[in-house]
């Protein structure tokens, strides 16, 4: 029985579609940087302003908050508003990466 060879024809399609994969990815993380997301704790005492690329810009702390100098839960409402600007950062990345890893898919490689 002979092997059948793909044409150099696909191949060379496949290939196009690999760089145009990557134009989009690299498209994609770049958007990233520029796009945030605002998560908060505690009704909105503590604010967090974080890049699709995990950077955090900012935080924002409602003055009254500090006012109670209850040290411990205005840590822990910075650290649950990090977390959570961190995981709906990573849901951004997801949603704007993952059409394109599908595609990998059609091609044989995902």
């Amino acid at each position: 029985m002979a092997k059948s060879k793909k044409p150099k024809r696909t191949q060379a399609g496949m290939m196009d579609q690999i760089r145009r994969m990557q134009e989009d990815i690299m498209k994609a993380q770049s958007e990233l940087e520029h796009e945030t997301i605002e998560a908060s704790a505690g009704g909105g005492a503590v604010r967090v302003v974080m890049t699709g690329t995990q950077v955090c810009q900012s935080i924002k702390i409602d003055p009254a908050l500090l006012q109670d100098e209850d040290q411990e839960m205005i840590e822990d409402l910075i650290l649950l508003a990090i977390n959570q600007a961190i995981h709906d950062s990573q849901a951004l990345a997801a949603r704007k990466l993952n059409p394109m890893g599908d595609g990998l898919g059609s091609l044989g490689l995902g």
